[in-house]
Parts: structure tokens; sequence; C-alpha cells
């Protein structure tokens, strides 16, 4: 079965809300890599491959040459923020990239300046930009922030627009009565119900513009109902949540090896530091709740204390962030894994990872809105599981547990590209070869 899947002509948009460290560090990026002064290290839709086939036939294309996806040259990027700076200014405020490669998109990146943002204080209480839309009334909001799509679009000759939010953790809660049904929700924004977050008002704002949504942080934002059933009647696919960048990417990747080992884990003991706007949000404990509940389930997904109680079933993980200015977007983690293995004898795993959270995280962004563009052609509307790769808490259909498992999600993310595209699905049994050769012999 192949999918009859819209190509990709003319120019995509890319709209950020939160024009900040990780936003920035994306355009510049693929200003660069436009200019061909860098390569897009890090984004699998560019530089990664995919196996076609059987192993003997040796198809291995790049992903970009497999599925139909916008050209890097064919996109235009804007957004919202809560400061006025044009993104040349956030870029070199953040201080992720050396001024010497923003020197060369100088020109590119002063002409992308942020939107009014919607923002409310009470779910960020350590932001206290002034760039926000005057409408108090929730309603409103929405409807100027459907208007700033609509404009955007216009404006820049744009055929499709995606938008991944890049902004900050909102506070930690938990969905209600408004939250059930796309009428619940609509009257909650004419009311002005407290209930209803900024990031919820783009979310509404963009499934009503048609407009594909990833959510890139841990906030509730598109896991309600109402939302989600919006997202299918609309024909609008939907992703999220929160981007799997530093200490995540590694328990995904460590994990699952132990776990495929049938290696015991007692205690995994994970802290950061980091002194960006990101960690500067996280350093109020309502905001550092909602990052922490997307933390903590990756371990307790991968390691099924239910399934075996013997290995897991004494597991103690505990997560801290701590915020620390002078390391800036420079986030450090330390992760200290107390395992136990043949006969129960203790042993230790100890991770220092340095990184830049910014340069893991934009590759992540620009594959999202490629992949939203491909979905929304492909008419794959609502949840976008199969995107799970990209998330620390993905999400899935109501009562379906998600995958963690990284190695798992890409191949769930390659199985997908090559199911719409009419290839053969891998399992990676094998045995066919080996039938075939013995076939041969007799």
């Amino acid at each position: 079965m192949s999918y009859n899947i819209k190509k990709a002509e003319g120019k995509l948009g890319i709209l950020i809300p939160g024009l900040g460290a990780v936003a920035t560090t994306l355009i510049a990026g693929v200003e660069s890599i436009k200019k061909g002064f860098a390569k897009p290290i890090g984004s699998l839709t560019q530089m990664g491959n995919i196996r076609l086939g059987k192993r003997t036939e040796n198809r291995y294309p790049l992903v970009k040459d497999f599925v139909p996806l916008a050209n890097l040259d064919d996109i235009v990027f804007g957004g919202w923020d809560v400061y006025a700076d044009n993104v040349y200014e956030a870029a070199a405020n953040a201080k992720v990239l050396e001024p010497a490669v923003l020197d060369q998109v100088k020109t590119e990146l002063e002409a992308i300046k942020p939107l009014k943002a919607v923002f409310d204080s009470n779910y960020v209480k350590n932001l206290d930009g002034k760039h926000v839309k005057e409408e108090t009334n929730k309603w409103d909001l929405a409807e100027a922030t459907i208007k700033d799509i609509e404009t955007f679009k216009s404006e820049n000759n744009l055929d499709r627009v995606v938008i991944v939010w890049c902004a900050s953790t909102e506070k930690y809660f938990e969905a209600g009565a408004v939250h059930q049904t796309i009428e619940a929700f609509e009257e909650g924004l004419r009311n002005n119900d407290p209930a209803i977050a900024p990031s919820m008002i783009y979310a509404y704002a963009a499934i009503k513009s048609g407009v594909p949504f990833a959510n890139g942080a841990p906030n509730l934002t598109l896991d309600i109902p109402a939302l989600q059933q919006f997202a299918l009647e609309r024909n609008v696919p939907i992703a999220g949540k929160d981007f799997k960048t530093g200490q995540t990417l590694m328990k995904t990747i460590v994990a699952p090896g132990l776990q495929a080992r049938s290696l015991g884990v007692n205690g995994w003991f994970s802290t950061n530091i980091l002194g960006n706007r990101d960690g500067l949000v996280l350093d109020d404990p309502e905001n550092f709740k909602t990052k922490e509940v997307s933390k903590l389930g990756v371990l307790e997904q991968i390691l099924n204390a239910e399934q075996n109680p013997e290995l897991y079933g004494d597991l103690y993980h505990k997560v801290r962030i701590n915020y620390y200015p002078p390391h800036g977007d420079n986030k450090e983690s330390w992760d200290n894994i107390d395992i136990f293995g043949w006969l129960g004898y203790q042993m230790q795993i100890k991770i220092n990872f340095l990184c830049k959270d910014s340069i893991l995280a934009a590759p992540i962004v620009l594959d999202l809105a490629l992949f939203m563009d491909l979905a929304s052609r492909a008419e794959m509307s609502g949840i976008q599981e199969w995107l799970s790769f990209y998330f620390k808490t993905p999400q899935t259909a109501e009562g379906l547990p998600p995958e963690h498992d990284i190695f798992k999600q890409l191949i769930k993310l390659q199985n997908t590209l090559r199911h719409i595209m009419g290839e053969d699905l891998i399992t990676h049994l094998g045995l066919d070869y080996y039938q075939e050769l013995v076939e041969s012999m007799s």
C-alpha cells in the first residue's frame, strides 16, 4: 500500500512559539547550511539513511531522497516571543553559536522579527517579557494568533505552514472539564478559563488553521481530548511532547541495553546543571514538576517492574535539575546507575554528559517540521506516534502505553516511511537468507 502524498511544492513556513536558544540555533543553522557554510549534522531527514529491501540489495538511500520532503531552500522562518529582539540579537544573547557563525548569516537573521506572544505569567513565573499581545480574553488571543498565521502565510507567499513549540516549560497541571471536548474548550476560551494555558491557545489556533503542531516542551498542551479530537476532525497532524536531547537521550540508549541483557537496576540518580532561559524557568518548582514527570516516565516504561520485578522491582529513580547561570546553554548531566548481574553481584555505571542543549535540539525541530509537513501532505491526521523517536513523553492513543526504547522508536519511524512509500516493512528476522541457502543446496 502507498499513500497519495502531495508533492512538496512551493514554500514551507516554520512558525515557532519561543524564539530563544533552540529556535535561533535552528534558524541560524539552516541559513548557514543553505549558504554551504555547514552541514546538517544530527538531522535524520538530511543525513540519515534508510534501508530498503533485503540486505543483499544494498539499497540505503538518504531519507530526504526516499520521501518527498520540503527542500531547505524552500523554508521560511517566523515566530512569536515575549522579547522583541530579532533572531540575530536573540541568538547573540543565547551565546550558543560563535559570533563568526552568526555574522555569516546576520542579514537573514536580522530580517526575522518576533510577533507578539501569547503569554501568561501564571504559567511561567520566572519570565518577565513585555512583547506580548494586548488582548485580555483568550478567545481574542486565539483569533489574533490565527490572524498571525494567515498574515505570515500571505506575506511570505507560502504554500504550507507548520508550527513547532520551542517556548518555555509551563507549570504542571492536569486536564479538567474544560479540556474534554472542543465545545467545552471553546467556551472556556470565551470565558477566559484559567485552565487554558498559552500553549493550548497556540495549538488550537494551529489546528483551526489546518496547520500541523508539534509540542517540544513537557506541557499538557495537546494531551487533552478536546484538541486531539479537534485535530482528527480538521485532518491535522499533531505530535509531542518534550524534545529528547541530553540526559534522557542517554537513558533511552543505555536502559534498553541493560534490559536486553537482563541486567538488574537498583537505582538511577540523575542530576543536571544548565544556565539558559530553560534553566531559569525550571528553577521554579511548579515548572520543574512538569519536566520531572516527563523525565521520570522514560525508565519506568523501558525497565518495566511489573513484567520483571526481580530485576527492576526495587528501582529507585531520582531526577534533579539545577539552574547554574555560568554554564549558559552548556548543559552538564551526571548519572549514577547501580546495576547488578550474575548471582546478584553489584556494579555501577557513571555517565557525565557535557552537551549543548540547543545543538542537540535544533535538528530535532527541523526533522519534526519536515516530517509533520510530510504527514499533512499524506493526510495522516491526529497523533503521529511514529515520531516518538524525538520525544521524551511520546503522544499515543488513549490507553496505549508509549514506547521509549529509542531503537524500537527508530524502527517504528523507518517502517512508517517504508509503509507510506509502498516499500516492504523490515522485521530484521533474517531467516529467509538462510532458508534460501538451504534450498539452493538441496
